[in-house]
């Protein structure tokens, strides 16, 4: 999920985010002790944390001064797929770190591998700190939670507000609108996109789907159902697909230097992506700087306020650690003790999971900074945002993702074929693996 890019965007974009942002509460509350639902272990207790967020270790030091019977050592991972690879690996061989940062889309994989503890128990005190829909990432529909949300992407709406009214285009509310606005932009400017659909990112795809209300994995007793072939998922990917065809949309990947020099030059208006957006146009876009403006994602229906998650990680606990009650208690206190939350802020570049301290966040990035009230949409939108049950196999289906669209694009079939084919492998390789699939 591309861990190590979205970090070093959101680390650009959250630098600032700070200055009105102190944690307002009595020095004691940063210990985290009256927080935490664990109790407290006897003896001196040594911690070790997978994490791929830059300056953990900071973080983990403050945590270590304040806290001399539980200490937690830092393990910098690379991020991404690799980290995943390597932790399923410790933990087969028996030697798994104690915690681990665990990407949404990795958490079921170690799960079924019976790599992570269920701290249910642990965390009941601090449910209602997360929305719903972060809250349904970690239980994997059960009752049952197997880490704590940490950070999260909740998907918005980026727009070139100076070009939306120089073509005199409003902001689209629905995604019916965001077509039409497709069609004027071409005919006054035919060098420029409203937009661009990658086949190359299934973690944006992802994100769009949940937004329309798509359930790709549950849990029905002990058997797995897979329905990314399911219709909201059938009706964004057509509808992506149509728009594509009738050659209003382009089709170029994200992250890519056509796609850079299309946003920079002002040829390509929108972009619908997460909260860690304005670090990448930053970078790739440095001349939109200030002409840029942050908007909810168009909506299935007019009304509604949804959205969907593209990046996002939580903190869980080793099934094997001897130290469950300890590893817990420094979990909980990284993604709920607002102390704990500024530094996740300011040195790791962490968009937090815990619905007040996105609240909190000051001034807007300032890439934005003609949007002062960034922050404040951003948490709004995170409370309609809608996550769902990932599936023990993402690897797979994203892969598939990759190859089918990029068929379609090239032969011009419909999307909702593509869509068919990630079903196909994802079951087959669930049935590969011995997983009990419900009929």
């Amino acid at each position: 999920m591309r861990a190590n890019r979205l970090g070093a965007a959101l680390a650009v974009v959250l630098t600032a985010a700070l200055a009105g942002c102190g944690s307002g509460e009595p020095a004691a509350e940063s210990t985290g002790a009256a927080r935490s639902p664990a109790a407290a272990p006897q003896g001196p207790v040594k911690l070790t944390y997978w994490a791929w967020a830059p300056n953990m270790d900071k973080i983990a030091a403050v945590w270590n001064k304040d806290h001399p019977d539980i200490q937690v050592t830092v393990s910098k991972q690379a991020g991404g797929d690799d980290a995943a690879a390597k932790y399923l690996t410790a933990a087969k061989a028996g030697n798994p770190p104690d915690l681990v940062q665990a990407e949404y889309q990795h958490l079921p994989s170690f799960i079924a591998a019976d790599a992570v503890a269920d701290v249910k128990a642990e965390t009941d005190a601090i449910k209602g700190e997360f929305t719903e829909g972060l809250w349904k990432l970690v239980t994997l529909g059960t009752d049952a939670v197997y880490g704590i949300p940490q950070d999260s992407g909740p998907m918005m709406l980026f727009y070139r507000k100076d070009l939306f009214d120089k073509h005199g285009l409003k902001v689209p509310a629905t995604w019916q609108e965001y077509g039409e606005a497709a069609r004027q932009l071409r005919k006054k400017d035919p060098k420029a996109y409203l937009g661009t659909f990658s086949s190359k990112d299934p973690g944006a795809f992802t994100g769009l789907a949940q937004q329309a209300g798509a359930q790709w994995w549950s849990i029905d007793g002990e058997s797995w159902k897979v329905a990314i072939a399911d219709e909201p998922t059938k009706k964004v990917a057509d509808y992506w697909g149509g728009l594509v065809k009738e050659g209003v949309i382009d089709d170029m990947p994200f992250f890519t230097p056509e796609w850079n020099k299309a946003l920079n030059d002002g040829k390509l208006l929108t972009w619908p992506s997460a909260v860690w957006a304005p670090g990448v146009l930053s970078s790739n876009a440095p001349k939109g700087k200030g002409k840029w403006a942050v908007a909810p994602l168009p909506q299935w229906n007019a009304g509604e306020s949804f959205s969907g998650f593209w990046g996002g990680s939580s903190t869980a606990v080793s099934a094997k650690t001897p130290n469950k009650a300890a590893a817990t208690q420094f979990a909980t206190w990284l993604n709920t003790d607002p102390a704990a939350i500024e530094l996740l802020v300011k040195e790791a570049a962490i968009y937090p999971a815990a619905t007040k301290a996105q609240s909190a966040l000051g001034a807007a990035p300032d890439y934005f900074a003609n949007q002062p009230d960034f922050w404040q949409q951003a948490a709004t939108v995170s409370a309609g945002a809608r996550g769902f049950t990932f599936g023990p196999n993402v690897g797979v289906t994203y892969n598939a993702f990759k190859d089918g669209f990029d068929k379609a694009l090239q032969s011009g079939t419909p999307f909702s074929s593509a869509i068919q084919s990630m079903q196909d492998a994802t079951v087959a390789d669930m049935r590969k693996a011995g997983f009990q699939l419900a009929s």
